[in-house]
């Protein structure tokens, strides 16, 4: 067993290195001049421009109306994955308390009609969904980049499993005391289902703030681009021997890493316990 150890901890670290090596890749590329990176490539060596790039992203005003700057599309970014995460948390615990509490006819045919909407990519429902934003005069808004997409069969699906698992006797002793069912959600279930909130909060957060098709269709306004959405445009400049701003949109992806991984690391415990407790 001892001379198996050594072998684990190396594939354990070389898949570490793996891991992180891309990441610790651009975040020394951004931190050069957009002519270093174009005549040296990627780079693994700190630079003496980090902080004038990361400055000039967040700060500098830029796009075709000279409005949009990196610290608006970090923001719209952030309004995209919280409204998806808390967004598709309550529509996804409200189906799932009725499918599971309430006893209705045909209740497990409509839980199996909702999950089979897994097998329906963003892109197949992207047409009607913007035809009918654009009816409702939700294009350029808030609004519109996440009412569409708020209903989650993967959270459904999750926490109608976790209501299952359960004891029925709660259920029971809540009627004793005479606890209706809004009574019973939000003094019973909502404080049991803590760690499976946190579990999906990740899951959609990192979602919504990855998003860049829905946005790019439903967003004309730069008030509105999100990070992704800015990064794609700086590599879009390339005009006549105008060289892109290589470093700032490494400054930009590693902005956009940032978030997510400070959710994760926030969350990662009560994720994994969010995840396993749904199989009691």
């Amino acid at each position: 067993m001892n001379r198996i150890r050594p072998l684990d901890h190396l594939i354990l670290i070389l898949g570490t290195l793996f891991m992180v090596m891309p990441v610790v890749v651009a975040i020394m590329t951004s931190t050069h001049t957009a002519v270093e990176i174009h005549t040296g490539g990627l780079q693994i060596l700190p630079g003496n421009d980090g902080y004038d790039t990361y400055q000039t992203v967040l700060t500098r005003q830029g796009g075709f109306t000279g409005q949009v700057t990196g610290a608006r599309m970090v923001m719209n970014s952030l309004i995209l994955g919280l409204g998806f995460a808390i967004g598709k948390i309550v529509l996804s615990m409200a189906a799932a308390y009725a499918l599971v509490y309430f006893r209705f006819r045909f209740a497990t045919l409509m839980f199996w009609v909702i999950f089979t909407t897994l097998l329906l990519p963003l892109e197949v429902r992207i047409m009607p969904s913007y035809q009918v934003m654009s009816q409702l005069g939700l294009l350029n808004s808030y609004t519109g980049l996440i009412l569409p997409l708020l209903a989650s069969a993967t959270g459904t699906f999750y926490f109608r499993q976790f209501f299952k698992s359960i004891p029925d006797e709660l259920l029971e002793a809540a009627r004793i005391d005479g606890a209706g069912p809004v009574k019973f959600f939000i003094d019973v279930i909502l404080p049991l289902s803590k760690t499976m909130m946190a579990a999906i909060f990740i899951i959609m957060f990192v979602y919504g703030w990855n998003q860049y098709l829905w946005p790019m269709l439903m967003t004309t306004d730069e008030r509105f681009f999100t990070l992704m959405r800015g990064i794609k445009q700086i590599l879009q400049v390339w005009v006549g021997s105008q060289i892109p701003d290589y470093n700032e949109a490494f400054a930009l992806a590693v902005l956009a890493l940032l978030p997510p991984v400070l959710v994760v690391v926030v969350f990662q415990r009560w994720f994994i316990k969010g995840l396993t407790e749904s199989d009691k």
